[in-house]
């Protein structure tokens, strides 16, 4: 079995993934470049054996990360506890297999290059992905799977943050949607609340207007991220979620991998 991780500015996901592509068990934990391999495998090997399974039933690991720093840790943990060399997605012999139509290929994150591809995989025609994290991120992916571009807005989580950090007065609040409709609050956590979640949804909708508007063809559009089931309630915004799009990209970009026998 194949154990993917998506290593995020966040987070480190991990998916179990087995012989047919299809993720088995899905665990994450916080993002810290400074954790060993030693104890990402003591982590895991706990999780592994709860459900049922054991370090000896991997036999590959694929990362993709942008988090560089976090990267040696992670192929330690491959090579010391799973016997095996990680496929680092973008490097041979794990190349893209995508046309990155894009003027700085090499700086596109890994994380939106293998969404592209489960985006690929999933829907046909023109699609946008919006990935909600650290970063919230709008991507397009043409009708042949080429990533033509996209933009880069802060996070939900990340604005939060700035507000409590540089407003005295303002409180750390919890995210979620605000009570009703109403973008009008009558006390300081509610009028953050609306702030951040319905100034988050116009800016979506702007977006996902404007790059249609842009591409001149039919578009489907794609949320996923840890925080795309805050705006799943907007059914008009998403034609479909996927909270796992990044990890379902691991495991298609492995199977098409040049050294597969």
């Amino acid at each position: 079995m194949l154990i993917a991780i998506d290593n995020g500015n966040t987070n480190v996901k991990f998916a179990l993934v087995d012989d047919a592509g299809k993720i088995l068990q899905r665990w994450s934990i916080a993002t810290d470049a400074k954790r060993t391999a030693d104890e990402y495998a003591v982590w895991l090997d706990q999780l592994l054996r709860m459900e049922g399974y054991s370090r000896t039933d991997i036999s590959d690991v694929i990362i993709a990360t942008v988090v560089p720093r976090a990267l040696h840790n992670l192929q330690v943990l491959s090579q010391k506890y799973f016997g095996t060399d990680a496929l680092i997605a973008g490097r041979p012999p794990i190349e893209w297999g995508i046309a990155l139509k894009v003027d700085e290929p090499r700086a596109l994150g890994a994380d939106r290059a293998v969404n592209a591809i489960a985006a690929q995989a999933l829907v046909p025609g023109d699609k946008i992905v919006i990935s909600f994290g650290t970063a919230t991120t709008f991507d397009h992916i043409d009708a042949d799977g080429a990533y033509r571009g996209g933009s880069i807005a802060t996070g939900v989580s990340l604005s939060l943050d700035a507000l409590y950090e540089a407003a005295a007065m303002l409180p750390r609040i919890a995210i979620e949607p605000p009570p009703g409709s109403s973008v009008i609050g009558r006390d300081t956590v509610g009028q953050m609340q609306i702030g951040i979640y319905w100034g988050y949804v116009s800016m979506i909708e702007g977006m996902i207007r404007r790059m249609k508007e842009e591409i001149g063809r039919p578009v489907k559009v794609i949320a996923t991220g840890g925080l795309a089931a805050l705006f799943q309630r907007h059914a008009d915004l998403f034609d479909r979620v996927e909270p796992e799009l990044t990890l379902q990209g691991l495991a298609r970009l492995y199977a098409t991998r040049s050294d597969r026998s």
